[in-house]
């Protein structure tokens, strides 16, 4: 030691560290202040690795993190779960029938709801011009709209919310440089997805003041729409719970057998069911399917009933006749629990990680409560309370359907 300190002043010293220390790859520090044997065997000054600098900005040209941090990973979870409230809050909200009470759409101005006496039967007025008053509610008193406008209201407030929530912590991230380059194009096509979300909202909306051929006709929203904007929801979803599920969980090194592949496609089917019968529970919704045959397991008298086919030509009774949208989405519920416990009944023959063997039971419990959901949905004639939760619980199952996928991804060689 006192042979470098001579040679080196002090105050050098004191400036730089000494030459010796050495950084490893594991990150721990080695000193040798005479001298190091060289790869060669002999003796000299020893190599140093260039340092490495942790990138920033995310700027084009800059250094990316090879993986992103945690912190994407829980934003991309509490964004699914934004989503997940918006679906449920847009269900009470068309239960309790007040999705058309707001009669125009502006993205800034309609952020400030009346205030005043006169603005709001400035409101109540520009209602009073579409059909659903002049058919359904034409003896709604003012108290009675306040509340119907305020349901759609938070609908699409939350919706903003939602919005916010994948466009500023995305641009955040992105100007940070935690985002690789394919989780850039995930992240705008997620950030896309909302937008174009809310322009289908109002879409369907439109749908719904149109005056309609028949003067007699119930004012809805097309059920095609409903539909539509359902669907790309379901999709935003998914995609933002698969992504953060992908980025927070590790990967499971599992065996790649026969009886693991054919498991794989077999939750992937499963998968597939559930989210098909979700989507059909939209024509449910924006037909009234679900008050037409309130009995478990006939329809009436009948297994099937009569009218299950009364529509010309054919292919028309599958979207647009309540009695076979509700007769399908029946046969889509009771087949996603039957193909939910074969799945549950295969993976028992083959070992599984404990994470992963709670996610195909927690599928199981889930599909059970929710096919007892529905059922006394449709018995008890639609109450408002236990149909928000039967939609709720699609999410749940779709959600768990989503874990068991993730388990069983296959591990990127």
């Amino acid at each position: 030691m006192s042979a470098f300190i001579t040679s080196t002043s002090r105050s050098e010293y004191r400036k730089s560290p000494p030459r010796g220390r050495i950084m490893t790859n594991t990150g721990t520090r080695t000193h040798c202040f005479t001298t190091c044997s060289s790869p060669a065997g002999g003796t000299g000054a020893a190599q140093l690795p260039p340092r490495q600098r942790r990138p920033r900005g995310g700027q084009d040209g800059a250094p990316q993190l090879a993986a992103p941090p945690p912190a994407v990973g829980r934003w991309l979870l509490v964004c699914s779960g934004a989503v997940a409230g918006a679906v449920v809050l847009g269900g009470v909200t068309r239960l309790t029938e007040s999705g058309l009470s707001m009669v125009d759409w502006h993205l800034v101005k309609e952020m400030k709801p009346p205030q005043t006496q006169q603005e709001w039967e400035a409101e109540f007025q520009k209602y009073q011009q579409f059909p659903e008053f002049k058919i359904l509610n034409h003896d709604m008193t003012l108290p009675e709209f306040k509340f119907i406008w305020y349901m759609e209201y938070s609908h699409r407030m939350w919706g903003r919310v939602v919005g916010l929530a994948y466009i500023l912590p995305a641009a955040y991230f992105w100007r940070r440089g935690w985002l690789s380059r394919p989780l850039k194009g995930r992240v705008l096509a997620l950030c896309g997805l909302v937008c174009f979300q809310g322009l289908l909202g109002w879409y369907m909306v439109k749908s719904g003041l149109e005056e309609k051929p028949d003067s007699y006709d119930i004012p809805r929203v097309s059920q095609y729409r409903l539909a539509a904007h359902l669907g790309s929801a379901l999709v935003l979803y998914s995609a933002s719970l698969w992504t953060g599920l992908s980025l927070l969980l590790p990967q499971h090194k599992l065996p790649e057998t026969k009886q693991l592949l054919r498991l794989r496609k077999f939750a992937h089917g499963t998968t597939a069911l559930i989210f098909l019968t979700a989507l059909s529970g939209a024509f449910v919704a924006g037909l009234d399917a679900g008050l037409v045959y309130n009995s478990f397991p006939k329809m009436g008298e009948r297994w099937i009933p009569d009218d299950l086919l009364a529509f010309s030509p054919m292919l028309r009774n599958i979207f647009e006749n309540p009695t076979t949208v509700q007769f399908d989405h029946r046969i889509l519920g009771i087949a996603s629990v039957t193909a939910v416990t074969a799945l549950y009944l295969f993976s028992r023959k083959i070992p599984l990680p404990r994470r992963t063997r709670m996610a195909v039971t927690s599928l199981l419990a889930v599909a059970c409560v929710q096919v007892g959901l529905g059922i006394s949905t449709l018995l008890l004639y639609v109450p408002t309370p236990l149909a928000a939760t039967h939609q709720s619980g699609s999410l749940a199952l779709l959600s768990m359907a989503l874990w068991l996928m993730n388990e069983l991804r296959r591990v990127p060689k």
